[in-house]
């Protein structure tokens, strides 16, 4: 190539770079490792999850767009589309799967190559995701934050609130987990003398009937159970139960956060941070057998005095001195 030659090339070079063309973007892309989020949920109510996502590979020296990129496929409350989405996340070669549990068994069934790192409010041990919390033995690791292994506390915190009066307990009868929860809290509410009812709804169009029904049977009080499929419509559940001026407790804060009364557990957001960190562990080279489960340090009881004037509740000076985070 003569001079004339290699200084139209440079020139064209120079126009490309100023307009912002990617001269070789895309052999760079193909070393990039793809982080993929996979949840079973919609995504417009969980946006703060992809942050957290963010944050966690931050900390573990990944910038999305430098260094790592980030894919999100969310299967709309649709599990006909898990297997679907997971069959392709396996044949787009992502370094890493990140999801809650009904992705991320989808994503099991799909690969026992990729690794996959689950957030799930389950025990991992019972939903057969691992063999210890110590040493999961597979490639599959995570976080979980047990929302699901705290309706106890939640039923003694509605006990405390409406002392004498029944307690409705509302589950997704499509949530594998609903089974494992539903045990543990009649147990809790046999052995404390509260009268239970119990009613299943299998969407979030159902939650409404499940309500009506729990208030005409007298229920004081309602304890929902862990669910992706109604906290993805927590705004709209909020908004029943205020209609129906009964006190309730959630699984995870963000309910609370959209005017629920109260809620008792671990940071859901947070898990998403540690996932997003050992997701960075791993393609820093890592072996999800080698990560142990992680589990929550702290549980939060949070309380929404606004919302307890809207329904009328009366919260007592001693109820009120539990809460650690209150919403005026």
């Amino acid at each position: 190539m003569n001079i004339a030659s290699s200084l139209r090339l440079a020139a064209v070079l120079l126009v490309l770079t100023a307009l912002g063309a990617p001269i070789s973007a895309s052999a760079e892309n193909k070393n990039i490792p793809v982080v993929a989020l996979f949840r079973s949920t919609p995504a417009a109510p969980f946006a703060e999850l992809v942050t957290a996502l963010r944050k966690g590979l931050e900390e573990e020296g990944f910038a999305e767009g430098r260094n790592v990129r980030l894919l999100l496929k969310w299967a709309d409350n649709d599990r006909k589309r898990l297997p679907v989405i997971a069959k392709e996340l396996v044949q787009g070669r992502v370094a890493v799967i990140v999801g809650n549990s009904l992705a991320v068994e989808a994503s099991k069934d799909a690969t026992s190559a990729i690794p996959i790192v689950f957030v799930t409010s389950d025990d991992p041990i019972e939903r057969g995701l691992v063999k210890t919390l110590s040493r999961p033995g597979s490639n599959l690791t995570g976080v979980t934050f047990f929302g699901s292994q705290l309706g106890a506390k939640r039923l003694q915190l509605l006990k405390e609130l409406v002392p004498g009066r029944p307690i409705a307990l509302i589950l997704d009868s499509n949530f594998p987990a609903s089974k494992f929860e539903r045990e543990d809290i009649e147990r809790s509410a046999n052995l404390s003398g509260v009268n239970l009812i119990v009613e299943a709804a299998a969407s979030g169009r159902e939650v409404q009937g499940a309500i009506r029904s729990a208030y005409e049977q007298g229920a004081g009080a309602l304890l929902f159970l862990a669910s992706p499929t109604f906290t993805s419509h927590r705004k709209a559940i909020v908004e029943l139960v205020r209609r129906y001026r009964l006190p309730a407790v959630y699984d995870v804060r963000s309910y609370v956060e959209a005017g629920g009364l109260m809620s008792y557990a671990a940071s859901f957001v947070d898990a998403y941070r540690q996932a997003g960190r050992y997701a960075g562990r791993i393609i820093h080279g890592a072996s999800p057998s080698d990560l142990p489960v992680l589990q929550p340090a702290k549980f939060k009881f949070t309380l929404n005095l606004k919302a307890a004037r809207e329904i009328g509740v009366s919260i007592p000076e001693w109820f009120l001195v539990q809460a650690d985070d209150i919403i005026e």
